[in-house]
């Protein structure tokens, strides 16, 4: 991420979600087994490619004049990219996707889901930050669902998926964003794999007045990304990040392990 600083308080390790969460499987596939290993980055890996969000161009963001059919609740959500120290993260490039609706993704690992796709939904969108850190994005709340093969069915509440890219591909934050008053929070083991509480607050938007949401029959949420420090975002553990005290930038892993889930 862009180093808008070079001082900041560090994150307490719990405050980011543990790397392998019982009774979801995905987490022990997609996690070492060994200790990571960090290696040097050379210049290119740093800062390349230059102006990441020209080459990543903004796609699916006007919710209107692209998925206008979609079924479901219209939702309103804005927010930041910000620094440890508050400062906005300009040009930042987000890649969000989601389930529709009725709780199914339109991906081929979700193909066995019973409920139906939307059509008119595709679920995926990017967009970037502008000069101010802000990035805004209308979509379809979307719904949760069982965790498939797990004896106890537990289930997943709404949520978004978020990639944050800054200057280079190798800066890149991956992480869910969950809606506020949702029963099956209480019970989500990938929320609660964030052991500290205020942290994982942060992962759940805040209701924003009805008379600041541009349209009529959109609910309004507002939520913040903040890549690094000690109220740095909980992440979700890749293969891009070895060491506490750092951004995604700094450190990469040697290891098979840590590949951002999809669900």
């Amino acid at each position: 991420m862009r180093y808008l600083n070079e001082h900041f308080v560090p994150y307490d390790d719990n405050t980011q979600p543990t790397w392998r969460v019982s009774g979801y499987k995905e987490t022990l596939t997609r996690t070492p087994n060994e200790a990571l290993l960090t290696r040097p980055k050379t210049l290119s890996e740093r800062v390349g490619p230059v102006r990441i969000e020209e080459k990543l161009m903004p796609a699916c963001v006007d919710f209107e004049h692209t998925q206008t059919q979609a079924q479901g609740q219209r939702i309103y959500l804005r927010g930041r990219v910000l620094d440890s120290d508050g400062s906005p993260v300009r040009g930042a490039v987000l890649e969000i996707w989601q389930a529709n609706a009725s709780g199914r993704y339109r991906h081929a690992m979700d193909a066995t889901n019973p409920n139906p796709l939307d059509p008119h939904f595709d679920g995926a969108f990017r967009l970037c930050t502008d000069a101010r850190g802000e990035f805004a994005l209308r979509t379809i709340k979307p719904g949760g669902y069982p965790v498939p093969q797990h004896p106890e069915r537990w289930w997943r509440p709404p949520h978004i998926h978020f990639s944050v890219f800054g200057d280079g591909f190798a800066s890149r934050l991956v992480t869910q964003m969950y809606f506020p008053g949702e029963p099956l929070n209480a019970q989500d083991r990938i929320l609660h794999s964030v052991p500290d509480a205020q942290a994982r607050a942060r992962l759940i938007a805040q209701p924003m007045p009805m008379q600041a949401v541009p349209q009529t029959d959109h609910l309004g949420f507002c939520w913040d990304v903040v890549i690094r420090g000690a109220q740095q975002t909980p992440i979700e553990q890749t293969d891009t990040h070895a060491t506490n005290h750092r951004t995604n930038s700094e450190t990469n892993s040697e290891t098979n392990g840590g590949t951002p889930q999809w669900r």
